[in-house]
Parts: structure tokens; C-alpha cells; sequence
């Protein structure tokens, strides 16, 4: 076994004993490269990855091409959810070089870790190929190689760089159809989300197309976000059967998933059909958020209440094996109840997939077409799917599984936590409530130190000497699950919590200079660059989750230095925002903010939790919720009675305290 076999990550673990010579990423590794004079080979990736599997069997596992790589280099393993550090300095350097960018990713690097070539996955003779020639470059062209790195190190500490903008613009309603305009122009229309292959579902972009669709009252806008929500939820994307998303589709039409099933897309998806449910009380949304929520808890739940990474794409070598039936095996397992079963999902003797001659779960036609189709009423229908679908689970469980990723990040573990306390505004279930308040506390006990400084993965017995890491992202998300908690519970505790993780965040992580957040803390090790996270992506970016937090929390506590470094991170990313809007759609939801105001309400009183129930089935996406019976923000000072009292209060002004939640609409209707 080589140097991985000691690591806790279960990517490193996976190449423990490849013949390569892989070291971890650390001192050992990059003092031997300058001792020995060697190139780095940097090769990041993660668990769950399909590709990463292919090249690790075809490459890594092979001797020959192992011997050239110990030959020759000094061979580094990375997972890029434990160092998303690293990542993002070779992923920016990857697609500075070739325009695109993926895992996994494979950077060759100078000893002092400046790159000089890299890419995504190659097969065993190209790959061959590249390390001989990177060899004999070194050896032969060092000068070259040198003034190479230098000019890619240079653009990899300006890629997504901002500039720092002092003066406060005036916001407008133009500014944001500005952005939408642009990005309408890449809308599918007839199969939802974006106009292309693969599709992702992207839950923060249909999050903001959703309110955008409100506030601006656009009825297209709303047609093109029920259609996406509606295919997503139809589509192979979905686990019909167990619940829960996939991380993408390799198709333009949501049907053949990249199997592997990641916590960050689950949460962020949760929260999603939860909100839009109180926009459009489509029952499909209540359904998905049921089973994501109950796939979330059966299988990436620990005992002790921690949110594991992912489910593997892959089972028994083969991508989507444990997912995917044939029209015999679904005969094998329903007898008569087959016919129906195969009508239902699109099941088909050739296959659906038929790369593969299996097939993907999906649906096409509402329930209640379908069943006049089929004569049969839409409640006989859903009745027999509903006792079919458990025996096909039952008969799926017994399959070898997919492997499962078990490390518990801080970071997706708030995202979770977010969607969970999303799920529970929604539709007030207790059960919704219990497991954020358990999670929320797991995190408090086991992811938080005695300083308010958080530390990303959670090891029941970590080293005394092995460093605490976090990066901005871990801080963003857990300081908005927090906020969200607070506001379903108008407990104060988790409001104190994400203040002083907010003021970790603003002493070692944001740059007056900069006027924006980096990634990586000031005391942690210095990279070849230190970067900032600025685009939204399949995850929004961490400054403008921390701007979105600074904001809220400005009106919380009535904090003026969280609202002046809010503003400043949007004032230096809205020159980007109209080039493409997808890209900065957590930014936009702040924006929104800004132009329309954000409503406070603050209830107060005996029946505090049932009037904040009963606010919640309104769809108001410009607010933040406050309350209790006692005066513990500065909102509530001089506020607090037995009967129930509302506030809405907006732009730092307030309106006369109303008794009924009807009295309290009409007053934000308007404002």
C-alpha cells in the first residue's frame, strides 16, 4: 500500500493500492519534489466520480504507467472536497489552458507547484504520451517551462478577481431585468432548465428566476421555472423509486442521469420544491421534498445526526448498475402489476437507455391523462403505482450498493441543515424540525471549536497536532443554515451563533483591500495563489452566500458593518452580473433585495409559532422572520405581550402593530 493507505478520506483510500507512489497533499510530498528536483503531478478528484473510476483502472492501476509516474514525478492525490483549495488553483489553471474543466483533473506542476500543463481525463496511451513529453520538456526546455508557469500563475490569481468599487450606485428594477433579459436567451423551452447537454439542475438559478418571476410579476419566467421543476421531478435525474436527485443528466432532456447522488444537490433541491410550493401548491413538489428528504435520512444520515458527501455513480464496476432495471427484472419482481408498472416509467423491452439495454425510471404523462388513457380512475392509478413502487425498492435493496462517500463536510452539512429548516417553513412538519435541530446541533458539538472557528470534516478521533481547516464556504452555508434556523424557531442561540461565526469569517477571511471574502483563511497554508469565490455555480459562491448573510443579519441585529461589507461585495460584482446572469444568481436574489426592500416581521406574543406558521403559506421572498417573548434583538425591544402582536417593518421604518396575519398581508401589499 502507498502513503494514501492512512488517510480518512474514502477518494485517497480508493487509490491506497495503486502501484503509483501517491503521496497526500502536504509537506512530505512538496519538500520531495524540490529535493529531488521533480515535477508535481497533481491529480484531484472525488469519491463519487464515474471518470475517475475509468482512469484510475485504466491508468493507476496499471504498472507500467505507474512505474513512468514514479519515474518521474512526485505523484499527489487530492479530494477536492477536502482541499477545495487546491482544486480550484489547478481547476482555474486547467481551464485557463483548454477552456473547459471537470474531474478528474490532472495538473503537472513545477516543485515550487506552479503549473505547466494539465486536463481532465485521459486514456492510459494519451496520458502516457503527455507524462514522457512533460518529462523530457523539463529536462530538456526548463526555461521554457519556467516562463510558462510564471504567465499561468499570473492568470490564475486574476481569474474571478473584481475590482474594488467605492461608490454606491443606484439600484433599479432595469438593473434586473437587465440580467434576465440576457439569460432568457438560453432557456430550453420545451424541456426546461438551460439550453444544453448535460444538464444540471442548478437549484439557485430557478430559486432566483422564481422570485424574480414574482416580484416582477413575468408570466414567462414563471412558465419556464414550473416547466423546469416539473421535467427535473419527471425526469431519470430523479430516483422514482428511492428518492433523491442525481447529479446530473448526460442528455438535453433530464433522462439518463451521472448516476452518483451528492448531498450539496439534495439539499439545495429541497429547498427549492419547498419555496416553490408555497408559490405554486403543486402537489408534485410536496412529493419530491417527502422522498428526498427521506433518501437524505436513510442513506446519507450517520447515527449521529452528520450529512455523509455522496452515493458513488457506480456499483459492482458499472455506472447506474444498482439504479436500472430490465423489462424482465421489473416482470421478475410484479407479476400481473408489471404492465402498468412499465406503462408508468417508460420501461421497454429494448431499453430505454439504450447504450445500455436497461432502463432509467421516468415519467411523460400527468397521472390524470395517463389513467383515461388507461380507463382507469387517477386515483386506481396512483393507488397501484404506490404499492408497486416499495416492491421494486425492496427487490433494488437487496443489489450490491454504490459505495458511499462518509466524510461529513461542514460546508454541504449547512446547505443540508438550509433545506431542512426550508422544508419544515414550508410544510410544518415536526419530524422536519427534530432532525435540523439534531443536525444543527451535531454541528454545534462537532464541527464548531472552542473559538467559534469551524473546522470542514468531521473526524471522531483527529490527530493533537493535525490542522483545523475550514474555507469561506464552510462559514457562508453554516451561517445561513443557522439564520434560517433561527427563523423557523425564534430561538436566539442559533442567531448567536452565526454572529460569531460571521465575525471569524470577517477577521480571517475578507480583505478591506479587496473589499471581497477569500477562500482560504489568513493563518492557513499559502498556496501559489489565494483565491476568491465569486460565480455561482452548482453551488452558489461562498461571497455571495456571506453577502446574503451579512444582509439579513445586518437587519437583525441592526449592525451597520455587516451592511457595509454586504454592499461592498455587491457593488464590486455588479458590473459582471448582466454578461451572464446564470452565473450570478445567489448575487441576483441579493440584488432583488436591494431594488424591492426586504420586509422584517417580527411577531410577537403567545401564539408566536402559530402566526409565523400561518405567515409561511404566503409567499413573500423579500422578508426575514423574528420573534418570541422576549426582547433579544433590537426589533422586539419594547415590543413584547401576551396577545399577539405583528410588525412589518421596511427600510427602517415600521408600521403600527396588527393582530391578524390577513391585517398583516394587506399591510405588505401596501408598502
Amino acid at each position: 500500500m502507498n502513503r494514501l493507505a492512512n488517510s480518512t478520506s474514502p477518494y485517497l483510500l480508493q487509490h491506497a493500492n495503486n502501484p503509483v507512489d501517491w503521496y497526500p497533499w502536504g509537506p512530505e510530498a512538496l519538500q520531495k519534489a524540490r529535493d529531488e528536483d521533480k515535477l508535481l503531478l497533481v491529480s484531484v478528484g472525488y469519491s463519487a466520480c464515474h471518470w475517475c473510476h475509468v482512469m484510475e483502472h485504466e491508468s493507476f492501476e496499471d504498472e507500467q504507467v505507474a512505474a513512468l509516474m514514479n519515474e518521474h514525478f512526485v505523484c499527489i492525490k487530492v479530494d477536492r472536497e477536502e482541499r477545495p483549495d487546491v482544486d480550484q488553483i489547478y481547476m482555474s489553471a486547467v481551464q485557463l489552458m483548454t477552456n473547459r474543466g471537470g474531474w478528474p483533473l490532472n495538473c503537472i506542476c513545477l516543485p515550487d507547484q506552479r503549473p505547466i500543463y494539465g486536463g481532465t481525463y485521459f486514456p492510459k496511451t494519451d496520458w502516457m504520451n503527455v507524462l514522457m513529453s512533460l518529462a523530457d520538456f523539463y529536462t530538456n526546455r526548463r526555461d521554457e517551462a519556467i516562463e510558462y508557469a510564471v504567465r499561468l500563475t499570473e492568470g490564475i490569481q486574476q481569474y474571478e478577481a473584481v475590482d474594488l468599487i467605492l461608490e454606491q450606485p443606484d439600484y433599479a428594477k432595469s438593473d434586473i431585468e437587465a440580467i434576465v433579459k440576457g439569460w432568457k436567451r438560453y432557456l430550453d423551452k420545451k424541456e426546461g432548465g438551460m439550453a444544453r447537454a448535460p444538464k444540471f439542475p442548478m437549484p439557485n438559478n430557478w430559486q432566483f428566476m422564481m422570485r424574480y418571476a414574482h416580484l416582477f410579476k413575468d408570466e414567462d419566467v414563471a412558465q419556464h421555472v414550473k416547466l423546469t421543476l416539473h421535467k427535473m421531478a419527471f425526469g431519470g435525474i430523479y430516483d422514482h423509486i428511492g428518492g433523491g436527485f442525481a447529479r446530473y443528466s448526460v442528455d438535453g432532456r433530464w433522462h439518463v442521469p451521472h448516476f452518483e447522488k451528492m448531498l450539496y444537490d439534495n439539499a439545495q433541491l429541497v429547498g427549492l420544491y419547498a419555496e416553490a410550493y408555497v408559490w405554486n401548491s403543486e402537489p408534485l413538489y410536496k412529493d419530491v421534498v417527502e422522498e428526498t428528504l427521506a433518501f437524505v435520512q436513510r442513506e446519507l444520515m450517520s447515527t449521529d445526526f452528520g450529512f455523509y458527501s455522496a452515493l458513488d455513480a457506480d456499483s459492482e464496476g458499472v455506472e447506474g448498475k444498482f439504479y436500472t432495471f430490465t423489462k424482465a427484472d421489473i416482470e421478475a419482481i410484479l407479476g400481473d402489476d408489471a404492465d402498468l408498472f412499465n406503462i408508468y416509467y417508460h420501461v421497454t423491452e429494448p431499453g430505454n437507455w439504450e447504450e445500455e439495454e436497461t432502463n432509467v425510471f421516468f415519467r411523460k404523462e400527468q397521472d390524470e391523462l395517463l389513467a383515461k388513457q388507461l380507463g382507469l380512475t387517477t386515483a386506481d392509478l396512483q393507488d397501484k403505482i404506490a404499492q408497486a413502487k416499495p416492491r421494486v425498492f425492496e427487490a433494488r435493496s437487496k443489489r450490491i450498493r454504490p459505495g458511499l462517500d462518509n466524510k461529513i463536510l461542514a460546508a454541504w452539512n449547512g446547505l443540508m441543515l438550509k433545506g431542512i429548516c426550508d422544508a419544515y417553513r414550508t410544510f410544518g412538519n415536526e419530524a422536519y424540525l427534530q432532525l435540523a435541530l439534531n443536525n444543527a446541533a451535531f454541528i454545534k458539538n462537532n464541527l464548531i471549536k472552542a473559538d467559534s472557528r469551524l473546522t470542514r470534516i468531521y473526524k471522531k478521533e483527529a490527530a493533537a497536532n493535525e490542522p483545523v481547516i475550514a474555507f469561506l464556504d464552510d462559514y457562508a452555508s453554516v451561517v445561513e443554515a443557522y439564520i434560517a434556523l433561527y427563523e423557523v424557531t425564534f430561538d436566539i442561540q442559533w442567531l448567536q451563533l452565526a454572529q460569531q461565526l460571521t465575525d471569524n469569517a470577517i477577521r480571517y477571511y475578507y480583505d478591506d483591500n479587496e473589499g471581497m471574502f477569500f477562500y482560504t483563511a489568513s493563518d492557513d497554508e499559502q498556496l501559489i495563489a489565494r483565491k476568491t469565490e465569486i460565480m455561482d455555480g452548482v453551488i452558489p459562491a461562498s461571497n455571495s452566500i456571506m453577502a446574503r448573510n451579512l444582509h439579513k443579519l445586518s437587519l437583525l441585529l441592526e449592525n451597520s458593518h455587516y451592511e457595509d461589507i454586504a454592499a461592498q461585495l455587491l457593488r464590486n460584482v455588479m458590473p459582471y452580473m448582466a454578461k451572464y446572469g446564470s452565473s450570478y444568481s445567489n448575487w441576483g436574489m441579493l440584488l432583488m433585495e436591494e431594488v424591492f426592500g426586504t420586509y422584517e416581521i417580527a411577531v410577537t406574543g403567545n401564539q408566536v409559532h402559530q402566526v409565523r406558521q400561518e405567515l409561511e403559506q404566503h409567499y413573500i421572498p423579500n422578508k426575514i422572520m423574528l420573534g418570541g417573548t422576549q426582547e433579544n434583538l433590537p426589533l422586539l425591544q419594547n415590543r413584547i405581550a401576551d396577545e399577539t402582536r405583528i410588525f412589518i417593518c421596511k427600510d427602517k421604518t415600521c408600521g403600527l402593530p396588527l393582530t391578524s396575519v390577513s391585517d398583516a398581508l394587506k399591510q405588505i401589499e401596501l408598502s
